[in-house]
């Protein structure tokens, strides 16, 4: 990846999600990174591809990080929602970011919606995996509270209620063990 793209994306990256994908311009981005306005062009035919090349590289950020997850089953499932609250209660944190780009583009055809269902798609079939190796038997719909569990942590950190994110994942470990 060139220095350029990279400064892009990294720029973009900030920007998006401190203050939303809508309300910060490619002349901004451009400005920030200090590159020129046909290097953007020349890495990013719109705005809408930095968009999706921003959220892509995040997936694969929480990927990385959520598959490294040492152990399996109920163990790997507590460790990655610790990790998730430690995360939401953090400073910084201003929600989930495919959540955050699926409120600002409502329409389910756009490229920006497609990522976010993969993402949350494979969040929910690790969760099963994990789930299926704790011998869990209804996996597929505990995976689904799981996902809605990781949701509400989001959420719930995006707004500073920590009470709420570590009672909500207090809840959701209970189940594995009930």
């Amino acid at each position: 990846m060139s220095a350029a793209r990279e400064r892009l994306l990294d720029t973009a990256t900030r920007l998006f999600y401190a203050e939303g994908i809508h309300t910060v311009g490619i002349d901004r981005i451009i400005a920030e990174a200090e590159i020129a306005k046909a290097t953007f062009y020349r890495h990013f035919k719109t705005k809408d591809d930095l968009v999706v090349a921003y959220l892509e590289r995040e997936y694969a950020r929480q990927r990385e990080a959520l598959e490294s997850v040492p152990g399996s089953g109920a163990d790997a499932i507590a460790t990655i929602f610790e990790r998730l609250g430690e995360i939401s209660c953090g400073p910084g944190f201003r929600g989930c970011p495919f959540l955050n780009a699926a409120v600002e583009f409502p329409s389910a055809d756009h490229a920006v919606r497609k990522i976010v269902e993969d993402y949350r798609t494979w969040f929910r079939d690790l969760m099963a995996e994990q789930l299926h190796a704790a011998g869990i038997a209804d996996a597929e719909n505990a995976s689904r509270a799981l996902l809605l569990t990781r949701d509400g942590v989001a959420v719930s950190g995006g707004i500073g209620d920590d009470d709420t994110v570590r009672a909500g994942i207090r809840t959701a470990l209970a189940q594995l063990k009930a």
